[in-house]
């Protein structure tokens, strides 16, 4: 039995991956009764994960939580690691040498592919690499998506497929006071598209984005939104499954309905919504120039119906394609990784070696469990993650080397410049003077060596 915890032995804990779930574990950390330290890495010199660099730009307010996250970082037993990429940089292996625990929070990085002839034409591309664009991510900086065509598609009815598809839809005068990217903003000046296409393989009452996200496409200053009023009407089955469920889906659907009876006011754009359609083919010689579709009915009982191709097919234009089924992790060089579910074994937080839990690895959030829920979600997944750890602490082999600024000095001889929170906080202030020159809240640097 150790005494890790103690005033004289502080437990020491690596969190790898700065987003809300690495946050809300250092919290969890912090409120326990022992004496502990953190350090978290992350592999940009900027923090909070998908709330900087995915969050749409025109929803300012689900950024506030960086507040919290701020507060957290502010504790003097709290220290950032940025522009480390553990696996490159740093190997898991010499982070065990410094730390007690290792908490791997990275997040799915990546996209879920879409297995369909014609996938990988010019004009076909994830919609995690337009949301990294338009965020100013400086992975997806130098992408180019081309805007010169009139009908766009995206294949998904998630919140991020409404992102995308507003994105698209919004007239520049709605994004120009958002933090949207520079770069993306000028490109979307020059956008020639007229049409927006949301493709969803199942019904109304299976959609997973919110009314909130609906309300907003609704609201659109200069898009007409198109919903046929025959998809809103349900069978037993689907009235069934709508009647037991939860207060949001009965909202979607009634904005659902409001919007089916509109009449088109003939703006510059449309939004189109389909239900019960899949993708089968994209066609085009070099470049994307059509989507096959086919069509679906839904098979099963209430609450758990899945598609079923009724062998139906239809042919629409389509001259830019985003594929929005899922994010996807990312395999951390020396951690064991479940390539088919994109996620980290695990047992309760515990990382699992061959089916047993090791001494010292746990893991939190999307890496943990998938790509689910909200920002929010995050906590008590994270709270679990911690729990384990500290049920387990009195059986961690303290680690031989207690000194992180030892580890940092090791780092940057390799020529690498690590960032600290206050090295981050001289970003933030930066990029929020760039922005109050243009009269937004920031402009982001999109490239690691301007920050």
């Amino acid at each position: 039995m150790s005494d890790l915890g103690s005033e004289a032995q502080p437990l020491r804990v690596a969190i790898v991956g700065s987003g809300p779930s690495g946050f809300y574990a250092a919290e969890a950390l912090f409120k326990s009764d022992l004496s502990v330290q953190v350090d978290m890495f992350d592999r940009l010199p900027t923090p909070f994960g998908l709330v900087r660099g995915g969050v749409a730009p025109d929803h300012p307010k689900i950024k506030n939580v960086i507040k919290v996250y701020d507060r957290i970082a502010h504790n003097d037993d709290f220290n950032f690691c940025g522009n480390v990429f553990v696996g490159r940089d740093v190997s898991v292996d010499t982070l065990r040498e410094y730390y007690d625990a290792i908490i791997f929070a990275s997040g799915a990085e990546t996209d879920r592919s879409l297995n369909i002839p014609g996938i990988d034409l010019v004009g076909s591309y994830a919609a995690t690499e337009f949301v990294g664009w338009y965020n100013g991510h400086p992975d997806y900086r130098d992408r180019e998506f081309d805007l010169s065509g009139e009908v766009a598609v995206i294949v998904g009815q998630g919140n991020v497929a409404m992102d995308v598809s507003r994105i698209l839809a919004k007239t520049v005068d709605e994004l120009r006071d958002t933090d949207i990217a520079e770069h993306a903003l000028d490109a979307l000046a020059e956008s020639k598209i007229k049409e927006v296409h949301l493709i969803g393989r199942r019904g109304p009452v299976q959609a997973k984005f919110t009314p909130i996200e609906m309300k907003e496409i609704a609201e659109l200053a200069d898009c007409d939104v198109i919903v046929n009023p025959e998809d809103l009407d349900l069978n037993e089955v689907n009235q069934a499954e709508l009647d037991a469920a939860e207060a949001h889906v009965h909202k979607n659907v009634d904005i659902l309905r409001e919007v089916a009876h509109r009449l088109p006011e003939g703006k510059s754009r449309k939004f189109i919504v389909h239900f019960l359609e899949s993708p089968v083919a994209l066609e085009g010689d070099s470049h994307v120039k059509k989507l096959v579709l086919e069509k679906n009915k839904l098979e099963g009982e209430a609450g758990s119906q899945w598609a079923s191709g009724t062998g139906e097919q239809v042919t629409m234009p389509c001259d830019l394609f985003f594929r929005s089924v899922g994010y996807h992790g990312v395999a951390i060089d020396g951690v064991p990784f479940d390539e088919k579910a994109g996620v980290i074994p695990h047992e309760g937080g515990r990382v699992l070696v061959n089916g047993t839990a090791p001494s010292g690895l746990y893991v939190s959030g999307w890496i943990k469990r998938g790509p689910s829920g909200v920002i929010g979600t995050n906590k008590p997944d994270s709270i679990e993650t911690v729990e384990s750890l500290l049920a387990d602490c009195k059986m961690l082999t303290p680690a031989p080397k207690r000194d992180s600024a030892e580890l940092i000095e090791s780092i940057e001889a390799n020529g690498l410049k690590v960032v600290d929170y206050d090295g981050w906080k001289k970003i933030d202030d930066a990029e929020m003077e760039r922005g109050k020159a243009q009269g937004k809240p920031r402009e982001k640097f999109t490239r690691i060596d301007e920050m």
